[in-house]
């Protein structure tokens, strides 16, 4: 079974992204990736989705609740 990839920008327009972001996942080993003949980078779309839901889990389970006052140091 061959596994879907997408173009960078396909990728970025996916997840709701930037160029910089997909990048930086890639540099941090966030996501697996493939070079065609050509050089260009194709992303391996499971791992883009996979990393993505473990993303917004986090970052939803650290968000502090709405209207929760901010701490201040004295």
């Amino acid at each position: 079974m061959e596994r879907q990839t997408l173009s960078i920008m396909k990728a970025c327009e996916a997840v709701g992204v930037s160029r910089r972001t997909i990048y930086n996942w890639i540099a941090a080993g966030k996501v697996e990736y493939v070079r065609t003949a050509g050089g260009s980078i194709r992303i391996f779309a499971d791992t883009l989705w996979r990393d993505a839901d473990t993303r917004a889990r986090s970052l939803s389970a650290s968000a502090s609740p709405a209207g929760a006052p901010a701490e201040r140091r004295a």
